[in-house]
């Protein structure tokens, strides 16, 4: 249908809630260090909503919001401002999943912007000359790892479906974001520490994220030219500047020969052609759904797992009365329902263009419930747990089959970022370079990184008898765990919501949404609560919070747990009885997330 166009407007700060006003970070170098905009994990008012994990970013897209963009407008707009604070997890050299409501429709739809494997890509592109698998971070820090990005695409597609700006209206506050500079906070300064050693392998990563040889201090101002100019070629000339123009031209380049630093080892140089650029698309797909309690949650469709993964745990949940239960058999109902979901993933879900998956078996009620009767309500099972056989005859518990494999590796970086309008369109949308860093090559004199997406293909079978549908092959998306939701009640958006964490983004959307939907959390306390999460394996990784609240019991059970410091960063949205939004983001987890309303009001 046709778009209204309208011209962004400046606005005052005084209209956005919790987020910092335009400006902050823009001190001269040399001055004294600046407090890092406050961060605010939960808002609620009316006019549209943003939760990102970064203050800027949440301010650009309320700042879209209030001067008469919608949901898609601002969902492009704060993904752009992420690429400025955020480029270690998201940017232009990267890919990702859009998911959105429209509400003039009542449609969701879903944009698949996964990057692709260049043509020249066999199936044991990862493997050594003694067919044996390369060492990860070996293929990761590499050109081998580069896929043909997405995000650019996917932010044209997104506005062309559903958007009422143009590209260079929504990059207007990126841009000058990236001109004035953000403030580094301890995160930032955290996460360039932890590639400090990678980034000083390349000579332009170098120069843009060590400064003067150094990491970048907090509370300092962190500027990027570069990436302003970049984002100023994509407003002018569009993304066929790097589709078809001089910016792919510059991507292929540093792809096939990343630029080392002085006496820097040599990594793996890639596989990436021009016309790998030329032939990308992101093609619209048919969103997974299941129905939930009465309610309709939909999800990203393969290449993607999540929405499959995440719908088969809830169907085989939805058995149980889970708001009857006690708090620990609740989590040993999610914990099972997860293992068996992941099973069903590793053994069956990669790109549907080349893998024939049984999406439609996956996520029937009847495949949910043979797998449902696995689950013991007082004794965990071995894990790792066998697949199921989705094939349309079901019945009584089947014998155990040989469990699949692991599923590959997923780096634990990504970004998330929600927002709903006044109008009731909403857009949960999930966006990443891979790991944190992505390959840890910045292409020279642009201001971003290049992807190491590639490597969530499985570099090898696990079992070479059986069919392994995540192998590398030309043009093929690699499988990702990207799970951007979309909940309606009554078609109706209810709430939305993703995160960021490589496979673990699969359970925190599955934990986060049985505890909204089914123990009746508030959605900000539901992002806030400990998790774990278990992926089929032996021991299910958690938090410590959640280990001193639930660890002995479940423990008990036979669940066995890793811990780790935290699990994920989501965000969140959700449409309140009394017509507000609440907007939600995370209270620690990675520095903390960011919630913001354009008009906000009491809750």
């Amino acid at each position: 249908m046709p778009r209204r166009r309208t011209v962004l407007t400046a606005l005052t700060a005084a209209v956005l809630a919790g987020v910092a006003p335009a400006g902050t970070a823009a001190a001269a170098p040399g001055d004294a260090a600046v407090p890092p905009p406050e961060k605010v994990p939960r808002a609620v008012g009316t006019g549209g909503a943003v939760a990102t994990v970064d203050p800027d970013a949440t301010r650009v897209g309320l700042e879209v919001l209030a001067a008469g963009g919608n949901a898609a407008d601002a969902a492009v707009a704060a993904a752009a401002a992420l690429g400025v604070t955020e480029p270690y997890s998201a940017g232009v050299g990267g890919g990702g999943f859009f998911v959105y409501h429209d509400a003039a429709t009542g449609e969701v739809s879903t944009i698949d912007g996964r990057e692709t494997a260049p043509q020249a890509m066999g199936a044991g592109a990862f493997l050594g000359e003694d067919g044996e698998p390369l060492p990860f971070e070996e293929a990761v820090t590499s050109g081998l790892s580069v896929g043909t990005p997405g995000t650019p695409l996917t932010w044209q597609r997104a506005l062309d479906e559903f958007g009422t700006l143009s590209l260079a209206e929504t990059l207007q506050g990126a841009t000058e974001l990236a001109e004035e500079g953000f403030v580094v906070d301890e995160t930032f300064r955290q996460q360039t520490a932890e590639n400090e050693e990678r980034f000083r392998r390349f000579a332009p990563s170098t120069e843009l994220f060590l400064p003067g040889g150094a990491l970048p201090e907090v509370g300092s101002v962190f500027r990027n030219p570069d990436l302003a100019g970049t984002y100023e070629l994509l407003a002018a000339k569009g993304v066929e500047a790097l589709y078809s123009g001089e910016l792919g031209e510059e991507v292929v380049r540093t792809a096939q020969e990343p630029p080392l630093a002085d006496g820097a080892e040599p990594v793996r140089a890639g596989l990436l052609e021009e016309s790998d650029l030329a032939a990308y698309g992101a093609p619209l797909r048919e969103p997974t759904r299941v129905d939930f309690r009465g309610m309709e949650v939909y999800g990203m469709a393969p290449p993607s797992s999540g929405g499959s993964t995440v719908g088969e745990a809830l169907n085989v949940l939805e058995g149980a009365d889970l708001a009857a239960l006690p708090e620990v058999d609740v989590l040993h109902a999610y914990l099972e329902a997860s293992a068996l979901a992941f099973a069903d993933r590793n053994a069956y879900v990669g790109d549907p263009a080349y893998t024939q998956v049984p999406l439609a078996e996956l996520l029937s009620d009847a495949f949910a419930a043979e797998r449902a009767c696995l689950v013991d309500p007082d004794r965990a099972a071995p894990k790792p747990v066998p697949a199921g056989v989705p094939d349309g005859g079901y019945g009584p518990c089947p014998a155990p089959a040989a469990p699949p494999g692991d599923g590959g590796a997923e780096g634990p970086s990504t970004t998330h970022l929600t927002v709903a309008d006044a109008e009731g369109n909403v857009a949960a949308y999930t966006l990443t370079i891979e790991q944190t860093g992505g390959s840890g090559i910045t292409v020279p004199d642009r201001g971003f990184l290049l992807n190491n997406e590639l490597t969530d293909f499985t570099f090898a079978p696990a079992d070479p008898t059986r069919p392994e549908p995540n192998l590398p092959a030309p043009g093929k998306r690699p499988r990702s765990s990207m799970a951007p939701t979309i909940v309606l009640q009554d078609g109706e958006p209810l709430l939305a919501l993703g995160s960021p964490g490589g496979a673990t983004i699969i359970t925190t959307v599955l934990q986060t949404l049985v505890n909204r939907l089914d123990r009746g959390a508030d959605l900000a306390d539901a992002v806030a609560a400990p998790r774990a999460s278990q992926r089929n394996s032996a021991t299910a990784d958690a938090e410590p919070a959640f280990l001193d609240a639930y660890g002995t019991e479940l423990t008990a059970r036979g669940h066995a747990f890793a811990p780790i410091d935290e699990i994920g960063a989501a965000t969140g949205v959700e449409f309140l009885p009394d017509g507000r939004l609440l907007a939600a983001a995370e209270t620690v987890r990675r520095g903390g997330g960011s919630a913001g309303v354009v008009h906000p009001g009491d809750g």
